[in-house]
């Protein structure tokens, strides 16, 4: 099931929103000690006052919404009287000194400043302030757009680079990123093409917004009895409206569809309700995604490219839709004998069940549940008690600071927007280098952002004159806080998530990139969430899974060893059969937007049976019309998060699953996989460190190795 809570962008890694400035991702004896020895050194002297003098840092706390609006405007005369005197030097003057270096430092100076009038948006207990930041960053984005559109700058910045200077390295990649973007944007075409890719811009937006819009404004329910929906919880039934009738009212929304088709005891029921799921916005949006891919085709024919795809992939660690198309169908076929076992059990399952029925695609997930709970002796909710959210962190940051030869040291009274915020310092192990700094945000509260994910408040750089901008990042999270003095307890998935984003802040804060523009998260899109996917294996061990856990009311009890072994079952679990469903989605994503003159609708209803091992296509259904992420967000790009965790399966098996916390091998990541950020080409990244080009097999092998067969 292809749902909007699934199609939401994971909001950890670049950005917070397209169009968006944020650059945006043992044993409990031993933690005892924690705060002695190996956790965070949070032993500063208290002060009277608040701190803010942090050395190297120029983000900006607690500004007043009056404040926020003047810093905004602040940014805009700067960048544009950079911008002015770049566009004045004559062609025949360029010199990396008074055209590249300008825009480079303009860029350093100005993100952390840019975050400080935005990310209020995210964070304020105020709602003036989140008003007046949202306002901002709507001025500043304007602004961002108009240079990027600017001829006068692309001109000096081509000439500069047809120059052939000598530049090192990192330099010559941002000379060629500085082109690149311009002319993504239609500045080498004439004028009258350059008006065309801003008109055809303007309807992809409005189409993107329209098919979305029409979900969200979707209403349609369907009505059960109470017997229809047997096998669901009486609190879930109490949270549905009623009819006049007595029916109960089941919502098409994926919260609602998501435990029909995972609990309901009655076929027909989970058949109807995935039937109408799949039939929402049917003719509207299949009208308005022809359209729209076809404006994306026309779009990129402009600027050169064959068809939409090569034109999203063409920045992206992917390149080509013949790259993209080989690796999901590599993907697909090598799971496909594995998926049928899984597929085969399932369907003997529901024979027993439910007779000669024949099995749909609406039966996957209530029965890939049933075998769950028949398999893993797993009760997810009382496993909340081995992880108070205290002794979680503390698990967590003596893991990365072991691994990857840090010190985290919490700043005292640091500055900050709330009394729940904690601010720490971030040195080398060994040369006591200060390397950056990170605030938790880790509680809900009013107003703030309801997704987890890392957000760069400042890039690491280094200035013309040498002077280094140290990283500052920010993690958010929604935890519970503590109540009547019992510890927030977090669900396994939550650990998982927290470990997750704790990757990427410190992805954040190793980055050596000079360039603020290929530093902390400003990473290949098809790279930046590889990291932080390695790091969550670190869930699934045994040795590493008791380093963060402890029972709540006596953390000398980890987890028991069972229950890891479990957990990580649990994992793989059907994974053959999900990720071909996956796959299938991302096969539909890949050949609209690289071949022209598509039918949509039969596109789908050949790939479904094809790919899900002869399962057919709900009757009447339409996919493609309820399919969010191939319409804003991940358009031509669906493949990267199964990217993304195949080349991480890759490095942690062949790297880290037999040693842990081998400090070695976590400073060569460090070094080699952290450190270049955006300035180095990731597959030559990944390949310095596995010492191969990365491989799909490992991440095939894994799966086979941990199915139920094994």
């Amino acid at each position: 099931m292809e749902s909007e809570g699934n199609s939401e962008k994971k909001l950890s890694s670049s950005k917070l929103k397209k169009g968006s400035n944020i650059i945006p991702l043992t044993g409990a004896a031993a933690l005892l000690t924690l705060a002695v020895s190996l956790a965070i050194t949070a032993i500063n002297k208290r002060r009277n006052s608040k701190r803010k003098d942090l050395p190297g840092c120029t983000f900006r706390v607690n500004l007043s919404a009056s404040e926020i609006l003047k810093l905004a405007d602040r940014i805009i005369a700067k960048s544009k009287e950079v911008h002015d005197a770049v566009a004045s030097v004559p062609v025949d003057k360029v010199t990396y000194k008074n055209v590249i270096s300008p825009l480079a430092e303009l860029e350093a100076q100005q993100f952390p400043l840019v975050q400080s009038c935005v990310v209020p948006k995210l964070v304020s207990t105020s709602d003036k302030v989140r008003k007046a930041s949202a306002e901002a960053e709507k001025k500043i984005d304007a602004h961002i757009c108009s240079c990027s559109k600017r001829e006068d700058v692309y001109c000096v910045v081509k000439a500069f680079a047809a120059k052939g200077e000598w530049m090192g390295p990192e330099a010559r990649h941002y000379v060629h990123c500085l082109v690149k973007e311009f002319e993504r944007n239609g500045l080498n075409l004439t004028a009258t093409k350059r008006e065309e890719v801003q008109r055809l811009k303007a309807q992809i937006d409005e189409l993107s917004f329209q098919y979305v819009q029409n979900l969200n404004d979707d209403s349609t329910s369907v009505l059960f009895h109470e017997n229809e929906l047997a096998g669901l919880p009486a609190e879930f039934l109490k949270t549905l409206e009623k009819a006049e009738n007595g029916m109960f009212r089941v919502t098409l929304k994926s919260h609602h569809v998501a435990a029909v088709l995972e609990l309901c005891k009655i076929g027909k029921t989970r058949r109807l309700v995935a039937m109408a799921y799949g039939k929402r916005c049917g003719k509207a949006n299949l009208s308005v995604l022809e359209d729209l891919v076809q404006a994306r085709h026309k779009f990129a024919r402009l600027l050169g490219y064959s068809n939409y795809a090569e034109y999203a992939l063409n920045p992206r660690m992917a390149k080509t839709p013949s790259k993209v198309l080989e690796f999901l169908e590599d993907i697909s076929s090598s799971l496909s004998d594995l998926a049928n076992k899984e597929l085969a059990m399932l369907k003997e399952l529901k024979k027993q069940d439910e007779g000669e029925l024949p099995f749909g695609v609406e039966d996957l997930l209530y029965y890939v549940k049933k075998v769950e709970q028949q398999e893993f002796d797993l009760d997810l909710g009382a496993l909340k008690q081995y992880f108070p959210v205290n002794l979680v962190l503390s698990g967590i940051f003596k893991i990365f600071q072991d691994l990857f030869g840090l010190r985290f040291e919490e700043i005292a009274d640091a500055d900050a927007w709330h009394s729940d915020i904690r601010m720490f310092s971030v040195f080398d192990l060994s040369s006591g280098e200060l390397l950056g700094y990170f605030y938790l945000d880790m509680y809900t509260r009013e107003g703030k952002y309801g997704q987890t994910c890392v957000v760069a408040l400042q890039n690491g750089s280094v200035a013309f004159n040498g002077a280094r901008q140290v990283p500052l990042a920010l993690l958010i999270s929604q935890l519970q806080t503590d109540i009547g003095g019992i510890p927030s307890l977090l669900r396994f998935t939550e650990v998982v998530s927290l470990l997750h984003e704790f990757g990427h802040v410190v992805q954040h804060l190793c980055n050596r990139a000079s360039f603020a523009r290929f530093s902390g998260l400003r990473v290949d899109p098809d790279f930046v969430e590889i990291p932080a996917k390695v790091l969550e294996n670190w869930c699934y061990e045994s040795f590493s899974l008791k380093l963060i856990s402890g029972f709540h009311q006596d953390i000398t009890m980890p987890i028991e060893d069972e229950i890891c072994k479990s957990l990580k079952k649990w994992r793989y679990s059907f994974s053959a059969l999900k990720l071909k469903q996956e796959v299938l989605y991302c096969l539909f994503d890949q050949i609209i937007h690289s071949a022209e003159n598509v039918d949509i609708f039969e596109l789908f209803k050949h790939l479904h049976p094809k790919v899900m091992l002869g399962l057919p296509m709900l009757e009447g259904t339409n996919p493609a019309s309820c399919f969010p992420r191939c319409a804003i967000g991940y358009e031509a790009a669906c493949y990267s998060r199964i990217w993304s965790e195949v080349f991480a399966a890759d490095i942690f098996t062949s790297k880290f699953r037999d040693g842990l916390l081998n400090q070695h091998v976590g400073m060569q990541f460090r070094t080699k996989v952290l450190a270049p950020g955006g300035a180095k080409d990731p597959i030559e990244i990944l390949s310095d460190f596995l010492g191969r080009e990365p491989s799909i097999q490992t991440f095939i092998d894994n799966k086979i190795e941990c199915s139920l067969w094994n």
